[in-house]
């Protein structure tokens, strides 16, 4: 797997002066009481076809089945709205992990677990994430999904990584372009996990949340 530096990133840009926050008047603790379970923020990261959408997808049907409010923030339909102006270089890459993580803490904010499904290559990126919901009060919980990458190329479910082989893709997370693989996630995954027992770890950390 290519390897590169912790990438740092430039500070955030501060807002327009004239822009000011609308604070709502149904306050935090109380939208949660009504919905009772609190917001977070469950950030799947891991290369292309390492299981992170189907994971979180079979997370968020098993919420969604008991009463709870769960979304799914999914990497590549993302790219086909908010982030569809973006491309795949670390910048851009970097760009995309930001624009998620906002997403995700309006979501959390408003008491649903949002169900983050985003490769987010780089540390700095998913630490920034991090700060920004623990600045705002609101649990993150990582979740490595660590499937080597000899297995995500034996899968090869979108075809990328034999466009990579034949030289079509030359950028292609663990192959052209690095991973930097999380230091201390909240849970890892590995690929002998079945997606049902894979599902049941993830639940397994929500009980705080879903009080």
């Amino acid at each position: 797997m290519a390897q590169a530096p912790i990438r740092q990133l430039r500070p955030a840009a501060a807002p327009p002066s004239n822009v000011w926050r609308h604070e709502c008047a149904l306050k935090r603790d109380e939208r949660w009481r009504l919905l009772a379970q609190r917001g977070a923020t469950v950030w799947f990261t891991g290369l292309s076809g390492a299981g992170k959408s189907t994971i979180a997808a079979a997370v968020e049907q098993r919420l969604v089945e008991s009463r709870r409010w769960a979304c799914r923030l999914d990497g590549d339909n993302l790219r086909h709205g908010v982030c569809s102006d973006l491309g795949f270089s670390s910048d851009d890459r970097s760009e995309n992990a930001r624009r998620v993580a906002e997403m995700a803490l309006l979501f959390a904010d408003t008491g649903s677990v949002a169900l983050v499904c985003l490769v987010s290559p780089f540390a700095a990126d998913r630490q920034q994430a991090r700060s920004l919901h623990e600045q705002a009060g609101l649990d993150f919980i990582e979740v490595f999904v660590n499937t080597s990458l000899e297995e995500c190329a034996r899968r090869d479910v979108k075809g990328l990584y034999a466009q990579a082989r034949g030289g079509a893709l030359t950028n292609l997370t663990g192959v052209g372009a690095p991973y930097e693989p999380p230091r201390s996630p909240e849970l890892e995954l590995t690929e002998a996990l079945s997606v049902a027992a894979a599902t049941a770890r993830v639940l397994d950390v929500l009980p705080p949340i879903l009080t």
